[in-house]
């Protein structure tokens, strides 16, 4: 079976691009990290009005209905822009909320949740924290991250995760790969050493063969399980575009490094965003660990 996006899809995909592109989100993700949230809510609502809330809710509460393969090309474009806020947490929250009014609002992009799974990204400015089994909690102290503008709250009775928030994490890690992808292979041709761009070495070439093979396989399983939602295989495919997306993000991290240099994690250089936010992303919404057992338990 070959797997397209059909056009609407793919004008979703662009349309969301293109606004994230002109958005200066990476200045937004500096400003959210430093706790000006501004610049970010500002992005938040530009980015509901492109209609990416409305395709996690029903259209009985003013949505478009839960579309899970449109959710996943909008998450894959946040995770290209690095697009801080917790995104992934309060579209995967509209899944849980039943018939509750926090649907309508989170349609049109009036609520910010959060999720404690098991820690609560962004509690401070989220409108509601639950944790996965549809409760509400009171966020508590916050927590060291590994990615500053990933900023962590501990909530009590937090704990596991929800398959199709790791879905749209998944995809997240996914777009965060192509952006260091691209960065990588646009600086390892203008960057010279012994008067050849660094890209010329085999050494360069194969690293970054390497890592882009791992995401172009990863890709489709991402797909793959948003089509299976609703049916039995659903965890498992889940979880197998889990593993398959947090290795090749992290590794493509771990590449854009090796290609930059010491440059590539200063904090005024934008691939840094991207390079952290790819190892938070990691072990984020269910380890590597966790999700390979559950695959392994499938078969």
């Amino acid at each position: 079976m070959k797997f397209v996006l059909d056009a609407e899809q793919r004008m979703f995909g662009e349309t969301l691009r293109k606004l994230l592109a002109g958005a200066g989100t990476a200045k937004a993700a500096r400003d959210w990290a430093a706790g000006d949230t501004g610049p970010g809510r500002a992005l938040w609502s530009a980015v509901a009005e492109a209609g990416v809330f409305a395709v996690a809710v029903p259209e009985e509460f003013g949505g478009a209905g839960l579309l899970p393969v449109e959710l996943v090309v909008a998450a894959e474009e946040l995770g290209r822009a690095a697009a801080p806020g917790p995104y992934v947490e309060t579209l995967a929250a509209a899944e849980l909320l039943g018939e509750s009014p926090w649907l309508s609002r989170i349609g049109e992009g009036e609520a910010v949740v959060s999720l404690a799974v098991p820690h609560a990204l962004d509690a401070d400015v989220a409108d509601l924290v639950l944790t996965v089994d549809g409760v509400e909690r009171q966020a508590g102290e916050a927590l060291a991250s590994l990615d500053p503008a990933r900023r962590l709250f501990r909530v009590e009775g937090g704990a596991g995760f929800t398959g199709f928030g790791a879905l749209l994490c998944a995809a997240q890690q996914v777009g965060l790969g192509r952006a260091l992808l691209e960065v990588s292979v646009e600086y390892a041709k203008t960057r010279q050493q012994f008067g050849r761009p660094i890209g010329e070495y085999q050494a360069i070439k194969h690293h970054l063969a390497s890592a882009m093979v791992e995401l172009e396989f990863a890709a489709p399983l991402v797909y793959g399980a948003a089509l299976s939602y609703g049916t039995p295989d659903f965890a498992r495919d889940v979880s197998a575009a889990k593993v398959a997306a947090s290795e090749a993000s992290y590794g493509l991290a771990k590449t854009a490094l090796q290609v930059h240099g010491a440059i590539g994690y200063t904090d005024e250089y934008d691939p840094s965003l991207w390079i952290r936010k790819a190892r938070a992303l990691y072990s984020a919404w269910g380890s590597v660990a966790e999700h390979r057992a559950r695959v392994i338990a499938a078969l």
